[in-house]
């Protein structure tokens, strides 16, 4: 669905004064709704973007990486809390556990020992695993929040060991050829936008250099484009379960760490990184390279996000992935999701479900519990259903939302088999106040 007329002008308003202020050769920013690329805001000329021109994605490439490590998880390969030295032995870091490289939680240093890797021709595993000493632990594990690009430098390194291929080959094969990604690639393909240092007192251009960055290349070595980033971030908001499993990447956007503990407006999951902006939480990540930065924000409820990149630093990553939350909360404010009409269900419940619902009372305070045409339940206080339960056998049913989330509830019947309470986590529901559990 495209952008109303005045969400659009006050879009593109915003995106040519950043281009102005942040002095970036090139900017570009897509909205992305329901799946698809609903407006490109672009300015500068150097080179007029597109929606199919590279940047590099930088840090972004690391909810890749992550998405990696959860499949492998998912099929059985791995566990979360296994610590590294299991999947990549002989490194001094090998206690770390894969969920607090994921999250940014193990104390980990956050760049390897030699020259900076991003504006470097890397080296392989062997190299970086040989030179890490203890001391690259600056903190205990769960200590604090510190960010680490070492990290998924070693993810990808334990990555190859467990499916016995390359980081990039695996890339390819499990995420970017099945969701289309054609155009992100592990080198620059033309057309791309060269990146660049802006010179502070006479606006001059000095190209930076393209690098492969080897074996921290799972850190941030991929190109995109704002069509190929629009189609990850629509996965992040809905995911294709061929790819990922749905409740997989629900997993990856709770909190392993916050990251700003004074006003906890961000923090971090696993592989994603979350902002929360007024009422709203969305997810995604920075990017920057050296003459690049990029940004991600997804919404995940809404199907809405944001995505843009720059070919300087002009902008910073903090400074772009701010444009992107601030314009990704102006759609989310001037244009909120249509209102679902309702519809009448095509015939009532099954009996064992239709006795279910109706008013149930516990301390004191009136409950309702609805059907839905799925076969579920929705609980909750009178007018406030939002507690949803799928059914596990005969009286038996799961806690699928909120506070009730994994918990059971069960059919309590008299002596004829009729249903006459609810237990809920030992909470007994019954069909009077007056009633005694």
């Amino acid at each position: 669905m495209p952008l109303l007329p005045e969400t659009v002008r006050r879009v593109d308003a915003l995106v040519a004064q950043a281009q102005s202020t942040g002095r970036a050769p090139s900017l570009a920013l897509g909205v992305v709704r329901d799946g698809t690329l609903a407006h490109l805001a672009a300015a500068g000329d150097h080179p007029h973007p597109d929606v199919d021109l590279q940047y590099r994605l930088g840090s972004i490439s690391k909810t890749m990486t992550a998405t990696l490590v959860m499949q492998q998880r998912d099929a059985g390969r791995l566990a979360l809390d296994d610590p590294l030295e299991r999947h990549l032995p002989g490194t001094p870091v090998g206690a770390l556990t894969l969920r607090q490289l994921l999250g940014h939680a193990g104390g980990l240093q956050r760049e390897p020992d030699g020259q900076w890797w991003e504006r470097t021709e890397g080296s392989d595993l062997a190299a970086l695993v040989a030179g890490l000493t203890p001391a690259k632990i600056a903190y205990p594990p769960h200590r604090s929040y510190h960010y680490s690009n070492l990290a998924y430098g070693l993810l990808g390194g334990a990555l190859e060991r467990i499916t016995g291929t390359p980081w990039a080959e695996l890339m390819r094969e499990r995420i970017l050829t099945p969701l289309g990604m054609h155009r992100t690639t592990y080198q620059a393909t033309e057309p791309y936008a060269r990146g660049y240092v802006v010179h502070p007192w006479h606006d001059t251009l000095r190209e930076e250099p393209r690098t492969d960055t080897g074996a921290m290349a799972p850190a941030g070595q991929l190109w995109s484009t704002v069509s190929d980033l629009g189609r990850w971030a629509a996965f992040l908001a809905d995911p294709e379960p061929a790819v990922l499993a749905p409740e997989t990447l629900t997993e990856m956007c709770a909190p392993v760490v916050i990251s700003d503990l004074d006003s906890w407006t961000g923090g971090h999951g696993l592989g994603v990184e979350l902002y929360r902006v007024g009422d709203r939480v969305y997810v995604g990540h920075g990017g920057s390279m050296p003459g690049y930065v990029a940004a991600l924000a997804v919404h995940r409820p809404s199907r809405t996000a944001v995505v843009g990149y720059a070919n300087s630093y002009g902008l910073r990553s903090g400074h772009l992935g701010g444009l992107a939350r601030q314009l990704l909360t102006l759609v989310l404010d001037a244009e909120p999701a249509p209102v679902t009409p309702w519809r009448p269900a095509a015939e009532p419940p099954a009996e064992e479900l239709a006795e279910l619902t109706g008013r149930w009372w516990w301390m004191g305070v009136e409950y309702e519990f609805r059907a839905d045409e799925a076969g579920g339940l929705w609980a909750g206080r009178v007018g406030e259903p939002v507690l949803r339960f799928t059914p596990e056998g005969r009286d038996r049913w799961r806690g699928r939302t909120g506070a009730q989330d994994g918990e059971i509830l069960t059919v309590l019947r008299d002596q004829v088999g009729r249903a006459v309470a609810l237990d809920l986590a030992t909470f007994v529901f019954t069909r009077t106040p007056d009633q005694e559990p």
